[in-house]
């Protein structure tokens, strides 16, 4: 925090624009070394034309030069910002006179960790600004700008003043029964039924916010030969994997995406499933596996035009407890094959474009409930804010059973109490560095 750090924030390569920014105490002197305007001293968050000089006062190019004064800037600190023509040598140039002249490279995320650690924002809004440059849809954009505002921390913090004042009531009765009656038991049950409530939205909504940042992965799977690199190229309306009409022609699983309904959906194509194969078809059919464990859906593909094998029946005993989407191929060469009974079915071809369509909201149905994703709202999104919502929805639980079971109200206290301090490390302000590290590595050099 005493040293001053600079570092180039836009992306590498050719542009119209590279911009460098420097913040830190030594700002204004590295500012006035080697920044010259016609109009003087540089005027607060105003761009000004300015010539950048190297350490030893050689022009480097022709600039903008923004000064933002702490603590009214992004970092709270003294901060500048100098946009230059979008050269790669004339960005690595002012970063090398920049260090010259006593700053130094900054970290990756270090901008805004200091914004963090100077109280700018707060932890969860510092992750959401990755989450913002990170974002690959619309959807998962829009999930983390509305983190990226602090409506999460409004949104605690009303909760912790709620059971602030039931815990203040429940201590005035403990301490002074003579003058302070106890609560009614049903209508605390009922004032801290909001807030669990409250707690459960924010769960669902950071379930559906992870899904629509990380995307869903679906993994194609059935036997040897039923269309599945066929079906990969048609969701993807591009020739991505290798069809041919014999078995096997898939050793490898091929992983792209696609966008369902403003979702990234993970597309895994991997080889046919069958009991008897070479070795190199079997190490093929391993990683299979693997991906129909770890994928959220399973996308079976089985040949309409064939009698149901062993292979497809054995498959669809196995996922059947499982998300799934059933989808008969090659009905336009006949369908012979039957579904066991009770199985929902998309029947059709990868030619026919209803049939992708159909399939595109079978997945969506499996996937996520079938409705467009609305992240919106601010959400929890790390894995501490889960663990911290969830340890204080089990003490709410477990407060609102002991004042059920009409047991002592320091019992019922010591639940609320124990709520109201998880509520704290959701948003909190200061938390273990391997947290803060580990939200920080996610960042680029120069955010």
């Amino acid at each position: 925090m005493t040293d001053t750090i600079a570092a180039i924030a836009t992306p590498p390569g050719k542009g119209a624009i590279a911009i460098v920014r420097i913040s830190g105490p030594q700002t204004a002197q590295l500012a006035a070394r080697l920044v010259r305007t016609r109009a003087g001293a540089l005027h607060a968050r105003v761009a000004t034309r300015a010539t950048i000089l190297d350490e030893l006062e050689n022009a480097i190019d022709e600039g903008l030069a923004i000064r933002f004064p702490a603590p009214n800037s992004y970092t709270g600190e003294e901060m500048l910002e100098l946009h230059v023509h979008g050269s790669p040598v004339v960005a690595r140039e002012l970063v090398r006179a920049l260090l010259a002249s006593g700053a130094r490279l900054a970290q990756p995320g270090e901008f805004t960790r200091r914004a963090y650690l100077n109280g700018k924002m707060d932890l969860h809004a510092a992750a959401a600004v990755a989450d913002v440059v990170d974002a690959e849809t619309r959807a998962a954009a829009r999930a983390a700008l509305s983190n990226l505002g602090g409506g999460l921390a409004a949104t605690i913090g009303e909760l912790r003043r709620v059971l602030g004042g039931i815990l203040e009531e429940l201590a005035a009765s403990m301490d002074f029964p003579d003058e302070v009656p106890e609560p009614d038991r049903a209508q605390l049950e009922r004032r801290l039924a909001p807030v669990a409530a409250e707690l459960a939205g924010l769960r669902r909504d950071g379930e559906i916010g992870r899904l629509v940042r990380e995307g869903v992965s679906v993994a194609i799977v059935g036997p040897p030969n039923a269309g599945k690199s066929s079906l990969l190229n048609a969701l993807l309306g591009a020739d991505r994997a290798i069809v041919s009409e014999h078995p096997g022609t898939t050793r490898d699983t091929i992983e792209e995406s696609v966008v369902i309904q403003g979702v990234k959906v993970r597309l895994i194509d991997t080889a046919g499933i069958r009991a008897h194969a070479d070795r190199l078809e079997a190490r093929g059919i391993e990683r299979s596996e693997s991906a129909l464990a770890q994928a959220r859906v399973a996308l079976i593909v089985i040949d309409a035009s064939e009698p149901l094998g062993r292979h497809a029946e054995a498959l669809l005993e196995r996922t059947r407890e499982r998300e799934r989407v059933v989808f008969f191929n090659k009905a336009d060469l006949g369908t012979r094959a039957v579904a066991p009974a009770g199985v929902p079915t998309v029947v059709g071809s990868v030619n026919d474009a209803p049939t992708l369509e159909a399939l595109s909201q079978a997945i969506a149905r499996a996937g996520w409930g079938g409705e467009r994703p609305d992240a919106s709202r601010p959400h929890l999104a790390a894995l501490h804010e889960f663990d911290a919502a969830n340890a204080a929805i089990d003490a709410l639980d477990r407060g609102c059973a002991a004042l059920r079971a009409g047991e002592p109200f320091d019992f019922v206290a010591t639940e609320l109490a124990r709520a109201f301090s998880a509520l704290e490390h959701v948003t909190e302000q200061v938390a273990a560095e391997e947290i803060i590290d580990g939200i920080f590595s996610r960042f680029c050099i120069g955010k």
